[in-house]
């Protein structure tokens, strides 16, 4: 399980975009972090071989950010471990994080089998 956000845990480093424009103003080596599900960067992203992450809201988002090549997809804690089977049956490539703002909650992702945590 990988753990994001935590202050005990060092991490990869992610970098906030909005547009195509941003992009080149990114440093290297980071994962592009994409807060707001936006198909066309996401495109963007992939026909560019760049690393990102995406925050999804429903099923439909989950299963097009795995397709269009999403590293991470970002969703609640419920919807995370709602996906987890269906990644898993589908054999996504991309990885499911679930949002949480507690150690505790850490636990209860991985009995879920969660692919990793989101400290708010």
């Amino acid at each position: 399980m990988k753990v994001f956000g935590h202050p005990l845990i060092d991490t990869e480093q992610f970098y906030v975009i909005k547009s195509q424009e941003e992009i080149a103003k990114t440093p290297s080596n980071v994962i592009l972090k994409i807060e707001k599900f936006d198909i066309e960067l996401m495109k963007y992203c992939q026909k560019n071989a760049l690393m990102y992450m995406v925050n999804v809201t429903n099923i439909k988002e989950a299963i097009f950010a795995n397709l269009i090549g999403a590293k991470y997809i970002k969703a609640s804690k419920s919807l995370a471990k709602e996906l987890m089977p269906i990644a898993q049956n589908y054999l996504f490539d991309s990885q499911i994080l679930g949002v949480i703002s507690k150690d505790s909650e850490i636990g209860e992702l991985a009995k879920a089998n969660v692919d990793g945590a989101w400290f708010k």
